[in-house]
């Protein structure tokens, strides 16, 4: 069966409009065009796809047993030739509202972050791709420096490249935790951790792909910690921090996401405020970064981006200007261009590629 590479986009929307768009794309121009579009989901802001079943699932909020808000994903099937949606169950994750949805490398696991209750979640996936009811959860407790670190912030998990070790960003604790996987208990167990400048407020979190480096990207003091990790006993040691900010800029910022290319050269990290994507070379020896450029996003409030799985496209979701512009990326330099391409959707927030 040929494979297409689509992307999909999750949004803020309100249950009752469409807020999970799956799009066609051009591999020769960089240009999005609509495909299909979701409603019935409460703010699916995030999402993570299992390209092999063709199962994409999404974060959305639905209320507890008090009213309140709590955390919820949905499994929908990714048809092959037409990529068009078709959900397939809604299941509960954590007991409010969620931020960041991931899978395990092995897509048996669903892990989900609640900045508004400092919780990580974990729930396993059914033989048929729907979610099962959460398996294990963990509170984080404590504070930072800021008045939004009054409380624990967990705001994204990333598996290591071993699919050994889960990497937990807290922004209001100034943490970055590691837990161990184990898929056979469907278990997150506690393992180690490591810390951040106070009110730093780490967000997300990159592994880069050949090297024995990570990157977290800070949202509330515009900066990228660098950290060496030992992938054999999942452990970080911080080694540097860089601004995400040019000299001079004294505006509002809050920086939002951060990847690094598939050649592992250059790491991207975006300002929203500033409104840019900041890019930066990484040396393979010491795993430092050099800024390369400021590439403005060409609208409002960048949220999450990605890179094409070849590295030659970089999508934003500016969720201020409701649309996603694709931008040219030269493998050498490492810099952006705009195409002029552009979708308009309703406040995107995340952006996902996969051959389906």
């Amino acid at each position: 069966m040929t494979t297409s590479l689509r992307v999909f986009l999750g949004s803020y929307a309100d249950a009752e409009g469409p807020g999970v768009y799956a799009c066609a794309f051009d591999e020769t121009t960089g240009a999005l065009t609509l495909i299909d579009e979701v409603s019935g989901l409460q703010n699916p802001t995030f999402l993570d796809i299992d390209a092999k079943r063709r199962i994409l699932y999404a974060l959305t909020e639905q209320p507890d047993e008090q009213g309140g808000r709590a955390g919820a994903a949905v499994a929908m099937e990714i048809a092959p030739d037409s990529g068009r949606l078709t959900p397939l169950g809604r299941e509960s994750t954590v007991p409010a509202p969620t931020c960041h949805i991931a899978l395990d490398r092995e897509r048996r696991a669903l892990l989900t972050s609640s900045y508004h209750g400092g919780l990580v979640g974990l729930s396993p996936l059914l033989p048929d791709g729907r979610v099962a009811p959460c398996a294990d959860m963990h509170r984080h407790e404590g504070t930072s420096v800021l008045p939004v670190q009054s409380q624990a912030r967990v705001h994204s998990v990333f598996m290591d490249q071993a699919n050994r070790y889960a990497i937990v960003c807290d922004l209001g604790l100034d943490r970055v935790f590691v837990y161990r996987l184990d898929l056979d208990a469907m278990q997150l167990q506690p393992h180690g951790e490591a810390a951040v400048a106070p009110g730093s407020g780490p967000r997300h979190f990159a592994f880069h792909p050949t090297l024995p480096y990570g990157y977290v990207i800070n949202e509330l003091n515009a900066t990228i910690t660098a950290f060496r990790y030992d992938e054999a006993l999942g452990a970080l040691e911080a080694i540097g921090t860089f601004p995400t900010l040019p000299d001079g800029y004294d505006g509002d910022n809050a920086c939002a996401d951060i990847h690094i290319s598939p050649d592992g050269r250059f790491l991207y990290g975006s300002n929203r405020g500033h409104d840019s994507i900041a890019v930066y070379a990484i040396d393979s020896d010491s795993g430092m970064l050099t800024l390369v450029q400021h590439a403005p996003t060409l609208g409002g409030h960048p949220r999450n981006f990605a890179l094409s799985p070849d590295g030659r496209y970089l999508l934003v979701a500016n969720r201020d200007g409701n649309h996603v512009v694709t931008f040219a990326r030269d493998a050498e330099s490492g810099k952006l261009t705009p195409t002029g391409h552009e979708l308009q959707v309703s406040k995107p927030v995340c952006v996902k590629f996969a051959y389906i």
